[in-house]
């Protein structure tokens, strides 16, 4: 039945990688095609939005095509700059710098760098996160997070409880060992 339970990523299909933005320059050097991207640049592809103001990439060359834009396996590097914003599941990912290391499996972000889970009603900031893919790691340094609530557990309760039949002068109950 579909919507029985949730897509896990094994569980997604491919999505063909597609890139936009307002200007490209794209050029290969030796077995690697490079490009600059500015003005509203979008990259989608597999459960993965990423927006930002610039985006370089380096990428391994396809065939003899240099003009080619890759598939996001090829790509080596990506350094997203400006307005970043990376959405991947129920993660989004905001800050000014973003450096992206497809074949690590790893985000690095900086420049007020925030990641909210909408799963878990955690936001991460910090001055740099590194998120590393398949681990469902995130390490933060000088770290900030913030959850839901934690449930009161009621230990005031039962102290002003207590206060309270102390000042109306009842007598408190002998402590037992």
């Amino acid at each position: 039945m579909l919507g029985a339970r949730p897509l896990f990523a094994a569980e997604i299909a491919p999505q063909p990688t597609t890139l936009t933005c307002e200007h490209m320059d794209m050029w290969s050097e030796g077995e690697e095609t490079k490009a600059i991207c500015t003005g509203k640049v979008t990259v989608t592809g597999t459960n993965l939005l990423i927006v930002c103001d610039r985006l370089e990439l380096i990428a391994t060359r396809i065939g003899k095509d240099s003009g080619a834009v890759p598939d996001l396996d090829k790509f080596r590097y990506l350094l997203a700059t400006g307005n970043v914003s990376i959405n991947q599941g129920t993660r989004v990912a905001t800050c000014g710098r973003a450096e992206v290391f497809p074949r690590e499996e790893k985000v690095v972000l900086t420049e007020d760098p925030v990641v909210a889970d909408k799963a878990t009603d955690m936001v991460s900031a910090g001055d740099r996160i590194t998120m590393l893919r398949g681990q469902e790691r995130v390490v933060v340094d000088n770290p900030k997070v913030t959850g839901p609530p934690i449930k009161d557990l009621g230990f005031e309760k039962k102290e002003q409880e207590n206060e309270k039949a102390k000042s109306e002068g009842a007598v408190e109950p002998p402590v037992t060992k």
